[in-house]
């Protein structure tokens, strides 16, 4: 797998509808591995390999981020935004800002004031963005309203394989199912492959149905993160045990196919890569949702990546999960 590629897309800035800055990287790195490159008029990305075969599988992983987008500006030069997608309030306060302005990057804070702590229903619409403009003339030569706003993170590595970024959900995703894409084709997988980098997970799931609805395939394997269990008193009652470095997820949920779970679990065995099950009582909440409800019905599956501290600035991620997810795929693609 290409680690520089990784770090490539998870240095990009991509709040739900506006992602274009990974799109473009996808598009950049897979020109060499992809036969077809599509996209559609609302930004999602599809790389296919084998389109002339009629059997159609569909990776799918979101492309987009959780972050704010400037919804005005103020007379004293501060700006006020809104939510996209399920922030977390309190890790916003006091921390470093970018703001992607058209082509250029514009540096600021969250004002971070104690009142803001001691309001126990804080939301984005309580946030002040601080970019240095003392007037709203000045702050905007600088930006606009719509412009996209996420932390100032940094990619690190830590001990024994993991590792720590904003947005690992779901620039892992996208990462694997590409990697997975280009593993198959050396393996000489025949089943037409289309590898979907898709838009809207975080606010309206549209990108995964549109990409279902146009691709029409046979089956889909969704790639998504879920919650690690290993850390505080997480209650395990519902979801079940999942750790850190134990392995890929499968998912136990009415909406997932049997068949396709076992299939991968069969793939597991054989390849001798750990898994894990985690259980949901209806939907997953993925874009496997949308994409098994689109057209006349997809069979779908569900692989997920352990993860830590999810929708904050400093997720945690195993690169040994990255790598078996990735082996997983791209068995199962030459296999179905």
């Amino acid at each position: 797998m290409d680690e520089r590629f990784l770090e490539d897309i998870l240095s990009e800035a991509s709040v739900s509808g506006l992602e274009e800055p990974v799109q473009e990287a996808v598009k950049a790195y897979m020109k060499d591995y992809a036969e077809e490159i599509r996209e559609d008029e609302i930004g999602d990305v599809v790389c296919v390999l084998n389109p002339e075969c009629g059997t159609r599988i569909m990776l799918s992983a979101h492309a987009d981020e959780i972050g704010a987008v400037v919804s005005n500006v103020l007379e004293n030069g501060r700006l006020q935004v809104v939510n996209r997608g399920g922030i977390i309030p309190f890790t916003y306060p006091g921390q470093q800002i970018k703001i992607c302005a058209g082509e250029k990057t514009v540096y600021g804070v969250i004002e971070a004031r104690r009142e803001l702590f001691d309001n126990k229903e804080l939301q984005a619409k309580d946030f002040l963005v601080d970019i240095g403009a003392s007037t709203k003339e000045e702050a905007l030569t600088q930006v606009s309203p719509g412009d996209a706003v996420v932390l100032d993170t940094h990619i690190r590595r830590m001990m024994k394989g993991r590792f720590t970024a904003r947005a690992l959900d779901d620039r892992l995703g996208v990462f694997i199912i590409m990697e997975a894409l280009k593993r198959a084709k050396k393996k000489g997988c025949q089943a037409g492959i289309y590898a979907a980098s898709t838009v809207g997970e975080e606010t309206t799931k549209n990108g995964a149905y549109w990409c279902a609805a146009r691709i029409k395939p046979d089956a889909a394997v969704v790639v998504d993160v879920t919650y690690c269990s290993d850390y505080g008193d997480k209650e395990t009652t519902e979801a079940g045990t999942v750790i850190l470095g134990g392995g890929p997820v499968l998912c136990n949920s009415p909406i997932v196919t049997k068949k396709l779970n076992e299939k991968m679990k069969a793939c597991a065995k054989d390849s001798k890569i750990p898994i894990q099950i985690e259980a949901a009582n209806a939907f997953t909440y993925t874009d496997g949702d949308q994409i098994h409800f689109s057209g006349s019905g997809v069979p779908m599956v569900l692989v997920s990546i352990p993860l830590r501290y999810m929708h904050t600035p400093a997720e945690v991620a195993d690169m040994g999960d990255v790598e078996n997810c990735i082996e997983l795929i791209a068995e199962f693609l030459c296999r179905y």
